[in-house]
């Protein structure tokens, strides 16, 4: 999923909302006054990320008095990207901050900006489809900021029970019991295409399901050495999207229905299984009171029962320039390891109700939280987790949601569409400058 949509599903769920408020002033600063060491902490504007930023630098020295936190704000999204890059290259960036990790990690070079973290900072701690995100020559330069969020089905628990349904872990399984909840009267699957990017999960949330009929798939398909219209376990996301709309397994408004419907219909139990990211469990309770625990996840299941595994999108991470020096690289250094450790992670839920598990081993979201971040927590415990493809390739493509929306919607087959992918990636693969294309 390309980052502007997480972004977009992220504010949806009202866990970014924009806000003016800084705690510090932009720009690094050397005070030292007294031996006391201070730290500029560069984060997002987020309403949720300002929280668990001050939280952070409140406990943080609570624990390490001769080290203040400030905390700086920067605008999100496009402009935020271009803040990053230009203090970066100007020598100008605050002592730690905080940003994407995977493919926008990597596009600011952090072999040559970043400070790379030893096992001083708890890197051993930490969740390896996390560390993937964060990894440049085998060094990893990042600890995680938040928690794992996926791509996944939100099912209706009360739906479930009544009907005598349990968790499916096989796609057969799954079409089995849409069959008995279409009988019962209840919408199966919602889909809601009035907002396209909805449209995609089916195939980005079965990636797990692919990486693991086919562990080469990524570096193959960055090579131009693999398709989706010709990798079966591939096409599965598009053959499920269309075999869900030939059934009339969706909901009747499926192609105008928006976020805050499909959230209304789980809800209230006029719709049964809602593929999309797990981030949204914030906006269905906020808009739905009492649903927390009334809602589960599952994975998006695959072919094989028991390699049931859920595909999850990294944290972002939390960096050092190589601009920070001397007694502040010491002092960011601990407060590194302090963000990826058991305490870090007390102090980010005291701050914010967890939306997804921590990549953080040994930490735990409590018991004061959804139950489907309950049911995360317990595939990645597991291990029975993976990363979504947009963190193992840089390619992908700007019009899968429209395409998806075609082939969910019966315009097109599911091997027109996974064709057309195919095409549709070629482009950006080019411009990349990726060889084999």
């Amino acid at each position: 999923m390309r980052t502007r949509h997480i972004a977009v599903a992220l504010l949806a769920a009202g866990s970014m909302a924009l806000t003016a408020c800084s705690a510090g002033s932009l720009g690094s600063s050397d005070s030292s006054a007294g031996g006391k060491v201070t730290l500029n902490f560069l984060v997002d504007n987020g309403a949720e990320t300002v929280k668990i930023a001050n939280q952070l630098a409140k406990d943080f020295a609570a624990k390490n008095p001769a080290i203040e936190i400030k905390v700086e704000t920067r605008p999100a999204g496009t402009d935020g990207d271009n803040l990053i890059k230009t203090r970066l290259s100007t020598g100008d960036m605050s002592d730690v901050f905080e940003y994407n990790s995977g493919s926008l990690f990597q596009a600011i070079a952090p072999e040559k900006n970043l400070v790379p973290l030893d096992d001083g900072q708890n890197i051993g701690n930490l969740d390896k489809n996390f560390t993937t995100t964060v990894t440049a020559n085998n060094k990893v330069y990042g600890v995680p900021w938040g928690g794992f969020m996926a791509g996944a089905i939100l099912y209706n628990k009360d739906v479930y029970a009544k009907l005598g349904l349990s968790v499916p872990k096989t796609w057969d399984d799954f079409m089995a019991n849409n069959a008995k909840i279409k009988a019962a009267g209840i919408a199966p699957v919602i889909q809601s295409y009035g907002e396209t990017w909805t449209s995609q999960l089916f195939v980005l949330g079965d990636f797990a399901n692919v990486l693991t009929a086919d562990p080469q798939f990524p570096d193959q398909y960055t090579k131009n050495q693999a398709k989706y219209a010709t990798t079966p376990a591939a096409l599965a996301g598009f053959q499920h999207l269309q075999q869900v709309h030939d059934l009339g397994y969706q909901n009747k408004d499926y192609a105008s229905a928006k976020v805050p419907d499909a959230l209304r219909y789980l809800a209230q139990g006029k719709g049964a299984n809602y593929p999309i990211l797990s981030a949204l469990m914030s906006e269905l309770i906020a808009e739905n009171p009492g649903s927390e625990n009334k809602i589960g996840l599952f994975a998006i299941p695959g072919t094989d029962a028991s390699q049931n595994k859920l595909t999850v999108w990294s944290p972002a991470g939390v960096y050092i320039p190589t601009t920070t020096t001397g007694a502040k690289l010491d002092a960011a250094k601990k407060f590194l390891a302090y963000i990826a450790s058991s305490d870090g992670c007390n102090s980010q839920t005291a701050a914010s109700t967890p939306t997804g598990p921590y990549a953080v081993k040994g930490c735990t979201v409590g018991d004061n939280v959804p139950q489907a971040v309950k049911d995360m927590q317990a595939y990645i415990d597991g291990g029975n987790s993976s990363l979504a493809l947009e963190f193992l390739s840089p390619v992908k493509g700007p019009a899968l949601e429209q395409i998806c929306v075609e082939v969910g919607s019966g315009i097109s087959k599911a091997d027109a569409g996974a064709k057309h992918y195919d095409e549709d990636v070629k482009k950006q693969a080019q411009q990349l400058g990726l060889s084999g294309w």
